[in-house]
């Protein structure tokens, strides 16, 4: 009686993140040809899909119930999870260096964020 619910219980988690899993996948290749920047693409590819690629396999893995196939999906999301932001990188990178990507819409993280205080005084009276 027991196994029974728990099997109930994993098919629906399995079922429920299998749907996750389309369902981010299915936005992030919309977002790649809805999207016009570079930039905004390669977020939206880095991101939902790689979101949508481990909530699919860990749906996988609650549906097969075999610690063989767990153990190989699972080195399959970390394998995903390291070379997704490398290649992120690596892609706008190039596209810094090609001119794809329009400088001034890159900050570095030592540029400090203008807020208010630190902007520059409009010298326009308005009259």
């Amino acid at each position: 009686m027991i196994s029974d619910v728990m099997t109930v219980v994993t098919d629906v988690l399995a079922g429920l993140c299998l749907l996750l899993g389309a369902f981010f996948s299915f936005s992030a290749g919309m977002g790649v040809v809805r999207f016009d920047n570079l930039l905004a693409r390669l977020h939206v590819v880095a991101k939902p899909q790689v979101l949508g690629l481990l909530l699919l396999l860990a749906g996988v893995a609650l549906r097969l119930q075999d610690r063989g196939a767990a153990s190989m999906l699972v080195l399959v999301m970390l394998f995903q999870m390291l070379t997704s932001p490398v290649a992120a990188h690596m892609v706008g990178r190039a596209g810094l260096r090609t001119g794809k990507v329009d400088p001034a819409h890159v900050r570095s993280a030592d540029e400090p964020e203008e807020t208010a205080d630190t902007a520059t005084p409009r010298t326009d009276t308005g009259a």
